[in-house]
Order: structure tokens, then C-alpha cells, then sequence
């Protein structure tokens, strides 16, 4: 039955239209220390598959995301202070069988809290290897070091002589 009237339904949902304005609150939340997941599943932002095309498709936007993701890694340095500083629940109050109440140590929040930053500094060394990495090479100027018999090493300038080959 037509009733004359042409309803036009109004488009909700996601943006999907690239903004510079969009792209800039984007890279401001990653680069306070929120992941990507957590940036999109907000409803005023767009779905991680249309992030991913934004960076394929906008040279400025992906190097814009590439420096958040940097500036990522030093809010995450301050998480783990503040995390590591934070002792607010690593003790309960449990009551004993007689009645009587006493503090022990939550085993299970002070573990999370060692989760949250062992996640945190791996993350961070895998981002920024040079700075955050497990290893720093101070002897070999950063050339290749071939590890010989004898405990010693050598760089790719020095060369093995005879003896020592031997």
C-alpha cells in the first residue's frame, strides 16, 4: 500500500570517508598508548579494515601512524612505571576461621601487574630494537661478530690469522 510518502532512511555507522581531521584523533589516542583495536571499536571511528586501507591508500596518514606507534612505545614506558609504582591492590583482608581479619598479599594481582609490564617492555623491544632490545652492542662499532673457538670474536674488519685458525 503507498501512502505517498518517500521515506529516505539516514546512513549510520562507521566513517568511511577519509578526513585529516579523523586521521589526526586516530593517531593521537595510538600515540597516548591505545592500541589500534581499541582506537576502532570506538562508534565515531572507522573499522580496523578501513584503517588499513586509509594506510595503504594515504602516504601522509601512514607515516603519520608510523610516528604514533613510535610515540606509542614512551607512553608505554610511563605505563610501566605507573604500574610498577602501583601497590593499591596487592593486599586483601580475608577473615580467618575464628572471625579475626588480616591482610595477605594477592598473589594474583601483583602476577597480572607483572604481566602487564613484562607485555609491555617485550612489546616495546620489538618496536624500538635499538633502544628498548635485550642486547646492546658496545664492542663492534655494529658490524657483523663472528664468534671464533676460544670464547673470543671477531669483527668483519679484523681477519683470522694462521695460528689462530689452527
Amino acid at each position: 500500500m503507498d501512502i505517498g510518502y518517500n521515506l529516505v532512511m539516514a546512513k549510520v555507522g562507521r566513517p568511511t570517508t577519509y578526513t585529516q581531521e579523523l586521521a589526526d584523533e586516530m593517531c593521537n589516542q595510538i600515540a597516548m598508548g591505545y592500541s589500534m583495536r581499541k582506537v576502532c571499536e570506538q562508534k565515531k571511528m572507522p573499522a580496523m579494515s578501513t584503517f588499513f586501507k586509509w594506510i595503504r591508500e594515504h602516504e601522509e596518514f601512514s607515516k603519520q601512524y608510523a610516528r604514533a606507534c613510535e610515540e606509542r612505545t614512551e607512553a608505554m614506558a610511563e605505563d610501566i612505571l605507573d604500574i610498577a609504582d602501583d601497590g593499591t591492590n596487592d593486599t586483601k583482608v580475608v577473615t580467618g576461621k575464628g572471625g579475626e581479619e588480616y591482610e595477605v598479599t594477592d598473589n594474583d594481582v601483583i602476577q597480572r601487574s607483572r604481566l602487564r609490564v613484562d607485555t609491555r617492555k617485550w612489546l616495546m623491544s620489538k618496536m624500538k630494537p635499538k633502544k628498548y632490545g635485550d642486547k646492546l652492542d658496545v664492542t663492534s662499532g655494529g658490524e657483523k661478530v663472528v664468534p671464533i673457538m676460544g670464547g673470543s670474536s671477531v669483527s668483519g674488519n679484523d681477519s683470522i690469522s694462521e695460528d689462530s685458525k689452527s
